[in-house]
């Protein structure tokens, strides 16, 4: 297991740079603000905007949480979570690059702290969090069930999982878009890439209790614009 997780941080660190997305300490300090000459401006508005929604539904909830990120890399969410009032925030990933960075730029801040591991850890799965946030990451877990399962038993009375900046796909859509993956990681020159990125689809939310705070598609008939492509998942825990 500790063999395929160094292979993956290998292999995603690679990609990240030839993509110029591994960022330097001050550009992480103030993530998700970026200049508007970033390259990657556009994609740094959406994720600034579901932040920014994210963090506004858990500070209306008016209670103190304990909240754990899955998959944190530099941390930047986890920082913007860490500002809530009575929050206390883990995040926890296995690219020790990334994780040391936020550990460097962040770890000094009394209610927030990262972990290099797993989901499957003792030391998590022993914990228990109100909030559990998949932020960009879920599709890096090959098993939809097998992520979302035991988080649902970390998961406090009324705790809730959020799935944000990843796509879920319909049955239809689900080829085509593992097609184009594949075109991408193959035209970057890491074909590899496609043993470690999954295409999850909606209907596997079904025997959960879930609700969509926010649905691209609704949006698109509606307003007839896509502010952000994304769908923002919630799964409730059951008791």
């Amino acid at each position: 297991m500790i063999q395929a997780a160094d292979q993956f941080e290998k292999t995603y660190l690679a990609l990240r740079r030839k993509e110029g997305r591994i960022y330097s300490d001050e550009e992480v300090r103030w993530l998700p603000t970026v200049d508007t000459s970033h390259p990657y401006f556009a994609e740094w508005q959406i994720r600034k905007r579901s932040c920014n929604k994210l963090t506004r539904y858990l500070h209306d909830k008016k209670q103190s949480l304990k909240i754990l990120e899955v998959g944190s890399g530099n941390g930047w969410l986890c920082y913007q979570l860490s500002k809530l009032e009575h929050s206390k925030v883990t995040g926890i990933d296995i690219n020790k690059m990334e994780l040391t960075q936020a550990q460097r730029i962040f770890g000094k801040i009394d209610n927030l702290e990262f972990l290099l591991g797993e989901i499957a850890d003792e030391r998590i799965q022993s914990r228990k969090f109100d909030i559990i946030i998949f932020a960009a990451s879920i599709q890096y877990f090959p098993s939809f069930d097998e992520i979302i399962s035991p988080c649902l038993q970390m998961l406090n009375a009324n705790g809730e999982i959020h799935i944000l900046d990843s796509h879920l796909y319909s049955d239809s859509a689900r080829a085509s878009a593992k097609s184009r993956s594949e075109e991408y990681f193959q035209s970057m020159g890491f074909s590899e890439m496609t043993q470690h990125y999954f295409h999850h689809e909606m209907e596997q939310l079904e025997k959960y209790d879930f609700k969509l705070l926010y649905n691209p598609s609704r949006m698109r008939r509606i307003f007839r614009i896509d502010k952000s492509p994304f769908p923002w998942i919630c799964i409730r825990s059951r008791y």
